[in-house]
């Protein structure tokens, strides 16, 4: 288990994001793919987050990070997904359609170390001190 912390808190707050260009076109490849998994690491570190892991395939995102409490999962997808797609058109024109380049809808997953189970537990025994 890997804690991290900021100046109010300690924290282990990992999320797995998955998402795919409108009418999940293969068009994540060459330099666009090469271009997106430099501005995903450019956007995460401006924002304190640690990409664990990530994957560009030809029609999704799979991202693994670690964020701060301050950010929901839904402001990192909503970071993620508008920058690149702001930065990628400027970039790519050839990319540029009238409904964006992203579909509107995203996978998040939590992942941690501890079970729903310990947590249970521990919230429990804690009442009775």
């Amino acid at each position: 288990m890997q804690l991290r912390k900021t100046r109010w808190s300690l924290y282990n707050l990992n999320y797995h994001f998955v998402w795919i260009p409108k009418y999940r076109k293969k068009i994540l490849v060459d330099s666009v793919r090469q271009e997106l998994e430099k501005l995903i690491f450019e956007i995460a570190k401006k924002h304190g987050i640690e990409v664990l892991s990530l994957s560009v395939q030809p029609d999704h995102v799979h991202l693994f990070v670690s964020a701060p409490p301050r950010l929901s999962p839904a402001q990192i997808a909503n970071l993620f997904k508008g920058v690149s797609s702001k930065k990628l058109l400027e970039k790519f024109p050839h990319l540029r359609t009238k409904e964006g380049l992203w579909s509107r809808t995203y996978y998040v997953g939590s992942a941690g170390t501890v079970s729903e189970e310990t947590i249970r537990r521990y919230i429990e025994e804690c009442q009775d001190i």
